[in-house]
């Protein structure tokens, strides 16, 4: 079976707002991530490369059953080093304020157990898109993870809007 290519981060296009204008203002410091008695959030970048890789590949299914994720592309077959391409490109987003990627790590042994992405939405009604996911391992999470993300945007991102997938 050939194994799916995965783009050049300069060959993907940037991620932007339906609406046109900015996804955030220039001047945006993302929030501080929440922290829960089983999870916290940090950004995302090529430091979790082996965990990251560790957690989607052993999860595959779950995550494509997870609701935001039944018809993505991703998550698909690649190896570690196309994953560290794609966490430099969320690091990169995440620095130049196009998107906001968080690791979702766990509480009891810092473990990576999960994933959060904050990207401008198509639909110009919409200020931001948020998907995330949780292992199979950890699936019990998957809904205190949804209400924990909803209330941290609800509270402390300049958004009015944000499309969901609710669980």
């Amino acid at each position: 079976m050939a194994q799916e290519q995965t783009p050049d981060i300069d060959e993907r296009p940037e991620p932007l707002p339906g609406h046109g204008a900015a996804f955030v203002p220039a001047t945006f410091t993302a929030p501080e991530p929440p922290r829960t008695q089983n999870f916290w959030l940090e950004p995302l970048g090529p430091q979790h490369n082996e965990a990251d890789y560790a957690a989607w590949t052993s999860s595959v299914e779950h995550i494509h059953a997870t609701p935001g994720f039944e018809s993505k592309r991703w998550p698909h077959p690649m190896s570690v080093e196309q994953n560290r391409d794609d966490l430099l490109m969320h690091a990169d987003h995440f620095e130049r304020h196009l998107g906001f990627t968080y690791t979702v790590r766990s509480t009891v042994d810092n473990d990576v157990i999960g994933c959060v992405y904050l990207y401008p939405a198509d639909d110009a009604s919409v200020d931001a898109s948020v998907r995330s996911w949780v292992r199979l391992s950890h699936a019990h999470f998957d809904r205190e993870l949804w209400l924990t993300v909803g209330a941290w945007l609800t509270d402390a991102w300049p958004f009015t809007v944000v499309a969901d997938h609710p669980r």
